[in-house]
């Protein structure tokens, strides 16, 4: 009765965004497109005041922050560098009946289709990031990806901001931008999409004191979503277990949000350690190093992290009532 209930909600909400125009069916006229949802004029204003905010409270009101907008398309090598080539995968699994295939982890009933019932085969692992070709000549043109994340636009740049600016440690890099993931099964109207946008920064460090650091990003996001409006009595903390971190991740720390169609990740902490500079090769002179001490050293990373599209259906929900 209870999930019936909140589908209802989630169906009430998803009218009411079109109708005041706020998010739109993709390529709608055409049968629209899974996983992928326009913004009409109330919809970008929103994402527009959410960004800004953003930018504002962890930007452009600090010294110790530096801003990029990093290309989409990057070397394939750096997605071969980063592990997402070898590790960016999800179970996938098809129904020996229907033919529909799905997440294996998101199944209600493991082994059975969510559609007709029947028994799903066996799980293989199947890589979400979309490839494309780059080239005038397809027999020649080299395979490049759309960025799965925006962290690794970052990375990459990492080097660039410190022989431009002369950062200290500790200073950070944000950036807002479009990623893309070929989701299996996209769904939550616009919680799992194939096409999002993220507010990333990329705090670096010294390894020591991280916990510290850690500690202040988190209460330093709690703060955020609540300055946005976010109704804060759906939002619980979660310390993501070893077996279920991202393979670059120490520590996970996520919030998650009580939509109609239950909790699910809102923002995420991550202490990743020096896993992306020293895949990338990168390294930092640290002039005010103790005598005695190496200079040459990788920094450590805590990285906060909010898809802006996950936080409009929260707000939509928050702020979603009825007149009775």
């Amino acid at each position: 009765m209870e999930e019936n209930k909140d589908e209802k909600l989630m169906e009430k909400i998803i009218s009411l965004a079109k109708r005041r125009g706020f998010v739109y069916q993709g390529s709608e006229i055409y049968g629209g497109l899974a996983g992928t949802w326009d913004y009409g004029p109330l919809g970008v204003a929103l994402k527009n005041n959410i960004k800004d905010a953003w930018r504002k409270k962890f930007v452009s009101s600090r010294n110790d922050m530096y801003e990029v907008d990093a290309a989409i398309l990057m070397h394939p090598a750096v997605w071969q560098s980063s592990g997402h080539v070898d590790t960016f995968t999800d179970p996938l699994v098809e129904c020996t009946k229907c033919k529909k295939r799905f997440r294996e982890d998101t199944l209600k009933v493991k082994g059975k289709c969510d559609d007709c019932g029947g028994a799903t085969g066996e799980a293989r692992q199947f890589n979400m990031m979309f490839s494309t070709k780059i080239g005038a000549v397809e027999d020649s043109a080299a395979t490049v990806y759309l960025r799965p994340e925006t962290a690794q636009g970052i990375f990459v740049n990492f080097k660039n901001i410190v022989d431009s600016f002369h950062p200290k440690l500790p200073f950070g890099v944000g950036q807002i931008g479009k990623a893309f993931r070929n989701e299996i099964t996209p769904r939550d109207f616009i919680f799992r999409v194939r096409e999002f946008e993220q507010m990333e920064v990329e705090y670096f460090i010294r390894e020591e004191g991280w916990e510290n650091h850690f500690t202040y990003w988190k209460d330093s996001i709690v703060e955020f979503i609540e300055e946005l409006g976010v109704d804060m009595t759906r939002v619980c903390e979660v310390e993501v277990p070893e077996v279920d971190r991202a393979h670059y991740s120490k520590r996970t720390t996520d919030f998650e949000f009580e939509y109609p169609f239950g909790k699910k990740e809102l923002f995420g902490l991550a202490y990743r350690g020096s896993f992306d500079l020293n895949n990338h090769k990168l390294e930092y002179v640290d002039e005010d190093a103790p005598a005695g001490e190496e200079k040459k050293i990788t920094p450590h990373v805590i990285e906060p992290s909010m898809g802006v599209d996950r936080l409009v259906l929260a707000l939509l929900v928050s702020e979603y009532a009825e007149d009775m």
